[in-house]
């Protein structure tokens, strides 16, 4: 299936792989328009977007039955597409807020968070997508959804979901005016009491991370 019927009039718009596709396909393209930086200013609030729309299609990929593949052994999709470049210029636009921490598995104890890039996460779950996608465009639909409901339990939907937090914790903290306890870039060497820190951090959030990411309080 090649890019000109990926939306070709006579698929029936309520089919629910038609749906799956092209919520993913906007992702792919959305995300990729973001990394090329013309709009440095809209990034983080756009992938905030764009990341909770895909994940109402991981959503409806766990809540629908097990997809099974018309074929025993995957069919060869060919070489991944290269991602290097896509995850660079990522976190080259988000360096002030690509790292965060995540808790891996909310449901086993006593887990520490470990430190995480959205700038990987976002690439990681292109490259699960864009294997899908493969198949999709191929015109193998049962294998494409095969490999996205798969891969959306094994890794992307938890990737994505993370990612998901992150964005949010970011939009949230400079709308709210709410100044983040460490953030690099901020001194904290200086003799300052636990008040006065907190809001010299609130001051370098708005200036490294709002600013050049477009935020702005709410007032």
């Amino acid at each position: 299936m090649s890019d000109a019927t990926l939306h070709a009039t006579d698929q029936n718009p309520d089919d629910f792989a038609v749906q799956i596709a092209d919520q993913i396909e906007s992702f792919l393209v959305a995300v990729t328009e973001v990394a090329k930086g013309d709009e440095p200013d809209s990034a983080v609030p756009f992938l905030l977007l764009e990341v909770s729309q895909l994940m109402l299609a991981g959503g409806r990929l766990g809540a629908h039955e097990d997809i099974v593949p018309d074929e025993r052994y995957e069919p060869d999709p060919g070489p991944e597409l290269d991602v290097d470049e896509l995850r660079e210029n990522l976190a080259r636009i988000l360096d002030p807020i690509d790292v965060y921490s995540e808790v891996f598995d909310p449901y086993e104890p006593r887990k520490a968070p470990v430190p995480a890039r959205i700038s990987d996460d976002l690439t990681d779950v292109i490259t699960d997508l864009r294997h899908g996608m493969v198949h999709y465009k191929a015109g193998r639909t049962t294998e494409a959804l095969w490999w996205w409901q798969f891969s959306y339990f094994s890794n992307w939907g938890s990737t994505a979901s993370a990612t998901l937090r992150a964005l949010q914790s970011v939009v949230a903290h400079v709308r709210l005016n709410q100044p983040l306890e460490e953030l690099d870039g901020l001194d904290t060497d200086q003799d300052l009491g636990d008040e006065t820190l907190e809001t010299e951090a609130g001051k370098v959030m708005v200036q490294e991370i709002a600013g050049p990411l477009g935020l702005r309080p709410v007032r």
